[in-house]
């Protein structure tokens, strides 16, 4: 069985100056969804070590498909009581591949539970939580490019917003203008801030696609010394993509750093689509980090 993990160094052990105890947390930190191929034991082991972490949010369910090994929905459903009687929002994540592994039998039991938030990752899973009035998160796959596409889904009942970790500042600044310019609310904005950038993101990339998307096989990036501008974008909550090793660093590094008047070093690849530029310029290779989303 394939294992969506190997072996990596924790964050640089420079760290961003010490939290001011007068500064109130301004974003929430999530855990996203797992990278595939995770086996059970492994996920219920991450999932309690969770619990204790300082995330206020927590998605369950894979990024995408795997080949067996995934636990079950009843699972999840499990999972998502638990994690909710130690105080965690839980986001059940539905793939965004309509075609794997019976998902739509799956989606319909998880908006049926109603045990949190659902993330929709395809229109069929904004259908059904619309049908059924259900709130949801509109999750990266969805590629939201306009103010208008992000009313309709708001129509449909979206909470929050999460873009795709390719999608750069001046772009999700343009819509956020446009929105508040229409005279309505934006959602609540989740940004990737330390996950994979997808291949498509990337020069040159020739990656294979998986049901017309491609799988995340990029390089990690860390948006940590970019807070000052998530911000000053209004940005709500800082999404890490869990890796397998060393996740509790990662947590607690960008948990001091949203109550840090400085901002963090970084510890991973430095997000160049973020910024409008074309391919991708890495962090130093001993801070490279080798597991994400």
């Amino acid at each position: 069985m394939r294992l969506a993990c190997s072996a990596g160094n924790p964050p640089a052990p420079n760290a961003p100056v010490a939290a001011d105890d007068d500064m109130q947390d301004t974003m929430k930190l999530s855990l996203g969804p797992l990278p595939p191929c995770w086996p059970r034991e492994r996920t219920h082991a991450f999932y309690r070590e969770a619990a204790d972490w300082p995330v206020e949010i927590i998605h369950l369910g894979e990024a995408a498909p795997g080949n067996g090994g995934e636990p079950p929905v009843v699972d999840w459903i499990e999972l998502a009581a638990e994690l909710a009687d130690k105080g965690k929002q839980v986001v059940l994540s539905a793939l965004a591949l309509p075609a794997a592994a019976s998902a739509s039998g799956v989606l319909e039991r998880l908006v049926a539970e109603r045990r949190g938030l659902i993330e929709a990752n395809d229109l069929a899973a904004v259908q059904l939580c619309r049908e059924r009035g259900v709130p949801f998160v509109a999750g990266p796959a969805l590629k939201i490019r306009s103010h208008a596409e992000l009313r309709r889904l708001m129509d449909d009942g979206l909470v929050r917003w999460v873009p795709g970790v390719e999608q750069g500042r001046e772009p999700l600044r343009a819509l956020r203008d446009a929105v508040l310019a229409a005279g309505l609310p934006m959602p609540e904005l989740e940004v990737i801030a330390y996950g994979r950038l997808p291949p498509i993101a990337r020069e040159g990339s020739s990656s294979p696609r998986l049901d017309g998307i491609r799988p995340h096989g990029g390089e990690i990036v860390d948006l940590g010394p970019e807070l000052p501008q998530l911000r000053e974008l209004g940005v709500d909550v800082l999404r890490l993509c869990p890796r397998a090793e060393g996740m509790a660093a990662i947590v607690a590094h960008y948990h001091l750093a949203r109550r840090s008047p400085q901002p963090p070093p970084r510890i991973a690849a430095r997000n160049s689509c973020w910024h409008g530029e074309a391919g991708m310029r890495t962090a130093d290779a001993s801070r490279r980090l080798s597991q994400g989303c």
